[in-house]
């Protein structure tokens, strides 16, 4: 099997803005392999959820290769490539980013156009998916949920097409303690189930004890940019 994840020569650049120097992403290497977790650890405006956007191939880099399961995210265009991200690459944000206004069940549903799967079975592997994780409520609006339960809606969103990769970013930053370590246990078990890889990006030291890899982002790359950029 090919690695879940496989960045060689990466490079990507934001230009000068009001006399700074360029930021600039420099990542000769790094490999994640299939079911693997990895911490990636920087300070806030270092680049980490940058480097997630390239990954899903959100935002295009200007020089090297980025591979999920093989597959070099940055040749797809278009359509091919949101159909790509949607079936082999899961995505946990910050802030949830669920669509408001529409049930837990429709959230899921939304996240299954993108597999393979018959569309009469999406409402079914939806409900299925939530109950897993905790979610009684399936047709209550997101909205309406607790913080605690609009992240398993977003867990169960991630892992709904069995992703290759899931990306999690700054997954706990909103939580307080106690609740922080139980939604790491939830992203971290959904992604062993499915049998996905996660790379998580993180600045709280406290994630450390809960990966066996953990990387750090400025180690990874061959350049240092402006310190005094402030790009998240």
């Amino acid at each position: 099997m090919p690695p879940a994840l496989r960045i060689y020569n990466l490079r990507f650049e934001y230009p000068a803005h009001d006399g700074e120097a360029p930021w600039r992403l420099n990542i000769p290497s790094l490999e994640v392999a299939p079911a693997e977790q990895v911490l990636l650890s920087a300070g806030s405006g270092r680049g980490k959820s940058t480097l997630l956007s390239l990954i899903a191939g959100i935002m295009d880099p200007q020089a090297g290769t980025i591979e999920v399961a093989g597959t070099a995210v940055h040749t797809l265009r278009g359509h091919k490539r949101d159909l790509f991200r949607g079936r082999h690459i899961g995505m946990i944000f910050q802030t949830f980013n669920l669509l408001t206004g529409f049930s837990a069940l429709e959230n899921v549903m939304a996240a299954l156009m993108f597999s393979e799967q018959p569309a009469h079975d999406h409402k079914r592997k939806a409900s299925e998916l939530l109950t897993s994780l905790g979610i009684e409520r399936h047709n209550a609006l997101v909205d309406r949920l607790s913080v605690g339960q609009q992240q398993r809606v977003a867990v169960a969103r991630a892992v709904a097409c069995d992703p290759v990769l899931v990306l999690a970013d700054e997954p706990t930053a909103s939580l307080d303690p106690e609740n922080s370590a139980n939604a790491m246990q939830l992203i971290q078990d959904a992604c062993r189930a499915k049998n996905a890889a996660l790379l998580c990006v993180s600045h709280d030291p406290t994630m450390a004890d809960r990966f066996p890899r953990r990387e750090r982002l400025d180690a990874l790359q061959s350049a240092i940019h402006n310190p005094q950029s402030a790009i998240a």
